[in-house]
């Protein structure tokens, strides 16, 4: 169930499939045959072309989608936060189904277009040390507890926002580049989604500078004589 006040993640894109490995054995058979493009079947019955290294950075996304889902997938049992369940369940759901319109283009089984995800609405974040605990490393998997979750949760939206927008710069195809910058900032809004929930229960604090510092800094940029009138005046 949704709290009160949260936005819901959705897409309108269809439903996830069974064909978890179709992307990634079509395009590994492609490349072990030699050919140079990857090749999909158009609504005519014509072979729809994509770039080498479109073919190349959208197989990285895709094998990097799987890790996350099995990854996820395992982190679920060590989940004790009822909110950080939620997240884990939206965000696995939503991959599936990145994954699968991907895998849907790629075959051209038909084309939508994808929404980013959407996190719900909170408070602003806190800032400052207030005591944080030290870390280590796990000595057992039993240890896991749910700072490790959405930890590793992070360091995976991170990693996935960098792959889509290096396949974003690589793609040819303006539907699968299009597909790729909407993944980008999907990665994105998840990982400040869990941002949020760590930094709420204190296990993701963010340091600050002295406020002189601060201020220094910010004002050591200036705009250019008159561009802040012209700016003010349009």
């Amino acid at each position: 169930m949704l709290q009160q006040g949260q936005q819901v993640y959705a897409s309108p894109v269809n439903a996830f499939g069974t064909n978890l490995g179709g992307g990634i054995a079509g395009m590994g058979r492609a490349m072990a045959s030699g050919a140079t493009t990857g090749m999909g079947m158009n609504a005519a019955g014509g072979q729809q072309q994509f770039g080498a290294h479109e073919v190349l950075m959208v197989h990285e996304v895709l094998q990097d989608t799987i890790d996350g889902l099995n990854k996820f997938e395992l982190y679920r049992s060590h989940v004790k936060d009822s909110q950080l369940a939620r997240i884990l369940d939206n965000q696995i759901q939503f991959m599936r189904t990145c994954y699968q319109n991907t895998v849907n283009y790629l075959h051209h089984k038909g084309q939508s277009s994808a929404v980013p995800y959407r996190i719900p609405r909170t408070s602003s974040p806190a800032y400052g040390l207030r005591n944080p605990q030290p870390q280590e490393p796990n000595t057992s998997v039993n240890q896991m507890d749910d700072r490790d979750v959405a930890s590793g949760m992070l360091g995976s939206a991170k990693w996935s926002a960098v792959l889509h927008t290096q396949a974003a710069l690589e793609c040819a195809d303006p539907t699968l580049r299009a597909m790729m910058v909407s993944g980008a900032q999907s990665c994105i809004n998840k990982a400040y989604e869990l941002f949020q929930f760590m930094n709420q229960r204190g296990m993701y604090q963010v340091p600050t500078l002295a406020d002189k510092t601060t201020n220094t800094f910010i004002h050591s940029y200036q705009s250019p004589q008159g561009m802040g009138m012209q700016m003010q005046m349009q």
